[in-house]
């Protein structure tokens, strides 16, 4: 039974979570934007193919760490888990939950977002508002991120995967990273620079799922949530 069967007898809808990956765009301040090019043109598969039968394939170059992209604990740690190695169920087919923190006061998000709430298993999806910024100069400054508090409570929760729609989900400031150090140590994937999580609402199921590249820490996603349903629903199949 495909993942779509099992949705059959619920209304559903689909949301984007992704920044969509163009020529030269900056994600994070000091890496280069991704150089999109073509390998083989249009023109010149069509002196390879039959008459009127072109192909175009392109050649992407780009640091990791580019759009909305998942952390994995070889990110943080040599002895980690690489992006390939993550479990799927880490990274798709989750409850989800939202956390909005646009009320905070502070920068620093503090733990009372998260106090008593029973995040085990799920994806918690920490909705600041700074995507708004995506693709200006404000989105590199002045960014919301855990407070430490706040990471220690996340660390013991249980969750599944983290994710954020800021620039970093820890304080450029502090260099020893608390919430990457701790989130990754506990094997709890990290997604950065999400979008439209004011979409979210009820119950939605979670996927951020990178292609397994061995050997990298990070990698882009197409992070998504398919709303209107907290499980998934067995389909009926007698006749």
């Amino acid at each position: 039974m495909g993942l779509r069967e099992s949705y059959t007898q619920c209304t559903m809808r689909m949301v984007d979570l992704s920044h969509i990956i163009e020529e030269g765009m900056i994600t994070y301040p000091g890496l280069p934007g991704p150089a999109i090019t073509d390998h083989l043109t249009r023109a010149d598969s069509s002196a390879i193919y039959a008459e009127g039968t072109t192909f175009q394939i392109g050649r992407l170059s780009m640091v990791a760490n580019t759009g909305t992209y998942v952390d994995s604990p070889w990110h943080r740690f040599e002895s980690g888990k690489d992006i390939a190695a993550l479990p799927l169920e880490s990274l798709a087919d989750l409850e989800g939950v939202v956390i909005n923190t646009r009320r905070s006061s502070s920068r620093s998000i503090g733990a009372d977002f998260f106090s008593d709430l029973d995040l085990q298993g799920k994806a918690v999806l920490i909705h600041t508002g700074w995507s708004r910024h995506w693709g200006t100069r404000q989105y590199f400054e002045g960014h919301p991120f855990l407070g430490e508090l706040a990471v220690e409570v996340l660390a013991r929760s249980g969750a599944a995967i983290v994710g954020i729609d800021s620039l970093n989900i820890d304080d450029m400031a502090a260099m020893h990273r608390p919430a990457h150090s701790s989130l990754l140590e506990k094997e709890i994937p990290i997604v950065e620079h999400m979008a439209n999580l004011h979409l979210l609402s009820g119950p939605f199921r979670f996927f951020a799922v990178p292609a397994p590249v061995r050997g990298l820490g990070t990698f882009p996603v197409r992070a998504f949530a398919i709303l209107g349903i907290s499980a998934v629903l067995p389909v009926n199949r007698a006749t």
